[in-house]
């Protein structure tokens, strides 16, 4: 099956031989219509029943058609696809399929009974089959032509870009559009979104100035990244590559300022980069997970970029953006890191011989597992991992006392807060002290059971 077959000396008759010839369509068409068939004849054949129809007829019929039978109909054959292109960029193809109700909750919850992010989700299926034939470059400068007149697709285009729609539809057109496409291709997208958008310089501002100092940039720089690239991703491989995309070409610094622009928290009353809330005070679960979220992506296997140095040197750059974080939440972006990160972290602190932050991340690890109801014993194990780096026991027996000198100091300190009478509005400052000296006795009865349960 599916080889050549030898040729064979002619068999001699006495009648005339007919050719056993293999026609294809093409080739049976001009046989039978060699008088009068021209390319046009042979585009409008592969039309079909629509070939009797006018083009203006044709597109009236379209008007009547969901995007999704319309992108089925594009695949039909090259001629019908070409009429399709050529539909989509006319004012009655644009008005029909390029809605921009992006500013109006109940539009963009239901249009004409089909929500809008389903629209340009179609839209972006109905474009990616009319433009298969084409190179990455051309399909993308097709699609930036159709859709230069929407400004809510811009980075800098909305007025209002934290209550707009537009970017969540472009996402959300981009993932369909670029669904299978390999890593090349989708490098390509980037750099042409960067290109487009200006994106190098705007971050090169918003990582290069005073925290806070540039908000509305830093806000449009967080919506456009999560809006466009990162929240629509349906696996999470595809989210470590545009990550790595949008990190990768700056130095280690500001990697660690963008990862707060895009990740960081923010105010709940106009959305804006809160760059103070790590240094300031303790900090919830809430407003660190997606930063940590971030982090664990980047250290998943599928995200070869990253190894676990550069990891552990990115999360120790991210502790001191803007400044030094309170050592407790330092300590609970650690955990929701993951217990991986978070044992190489402290490791590395022990290879360099930084025993008292070793001991004091220790510290605050026992009081972060006290407030949020983490298991105690985890911190002990993490303990015992870490002592068998030291060489020597007497490395590992100073590292022992600086665990319990710190436990002293942060016990004494928050003592001198209640009785100076600084407790605050909340008495945070006594129940601090409660937590610290029931982390203490809680760490320690762990330690007490795992010696006492040991074989002798």
């Amino acid at each position: 099956m599916g080889r050549k077959r030898k040729m064979t000396s002619p068999i001699r008759t006495s009648y005339t031989l007919i050719p056993k010839q293999k026609y294809r369509r093409s080739c049976r068409l001009h046989n039978k219509f060699s008088n009068g068939l021209d390319t046009d004849f042979l585009s409008l054949s592969t039309l079909g029943n629509f070939k009797a129809l006018p083009v203006e007829i044709f597109q009236m019929v379209l008007e009547y058609l969901p995007v999704k039978d319309i992108s089925m109909l594009s695949m039909v054959s090259k001629t019908i696809s070409r009429r399709l292109v050529n539909y989509i960029s006319t004012p009655t193809g644009k008005k029909r399929l390029l809605p921009q109700d992006f500013h109006h909750p109940e539009e963009f919850c239901c249009r004409k009974g089909s929500c809008i992010l389903k629209h340009y989700t179609s839209l972006g299926l109905l474009l990616k089959r009319c433009t298969l034939l084409l190179p990455t470059k051309e399909r993308l400068r097709y699609i930036h032509t159709i859709f230069s007149e929407i400004s809510c697709f811009k980075m800098s285009g909305c007025s209002d870009p934290l209550h707009c729609s537009g970017l969540h539809c472009y996402g959300l057109f981009l993932q369909t559009l670029t669904g299978g496409w390999d890593e090349l291709e989708c490098h390509r997208v980037y750099n042409f979104l960067c290109e487009l958008n200006s994106l190098p310089q705007k971050v090169q501002t918003a990582v290069s100035s005073k925290p806070g100092s540039a908000r509305k940039l830093e806000l449009r720089i967080r919506v456009f990244y999560r809006d466009v690239l990162l929240n629509r991703c349906a696996h999470s491989s595809d989210s470590a590559f545009w990550l790595t995309q949008i990190l990768k070409p700056w130095p280690i610094v500001h990697q660690a300022r963008l990862l707060y622009i895009i990740f960081g928290p923010t105010s709940n009353l106009d959305g804006h980069v809160v760059w103070q809330k790590m240094t300031e005070g303790s900090t919830d679960e809430a407003s660190l997970k997606e930063l940590a979220g971030a982090i664990k992506l980047l250290d998943d296997l599928e995200a070869k970029e990253w190894t676990a140095d550069v990891v552990v040197s990115l999360v120790d750059e991210l502790s001191v953006v803007p400044q030094e974080w309170l050592p407790e939440n330092s300590v609970r972006f650690l955990i929701l890191c993951g217990n991986s990160i978070c044992f190489t972290f402290m490791a590395s602190k022990a290879v360099n011989g930084r025993v008292t932050d070793l001991a004091s991340l220790m510290v605050f690890l026992t009081l972060v597992c006290e407030k949020d109801f983490y298991s105690m014993y985890s911190s002990v194990k993490i303990m015992q991992k870490v002592c068998k780096i030291f060489k020597t026991s007497a490395e590992k027996n100073n590292f022992l006392q600086s665990v319990e000198n710190e436990f002293a100091h942060a016990i004494t300190d928050a003592l001198h807060l209640v009785i100076s009478g600084r407790r605050g509005e909340d008495n945070s400052s006594l129940l601090n002290l409660f937590y610290l000296v029931n982390a203490q006795a809680n760490f320690h009865k762990e330690i007490l059971y795992l010696t006492m349960s040991e074989k002798p």
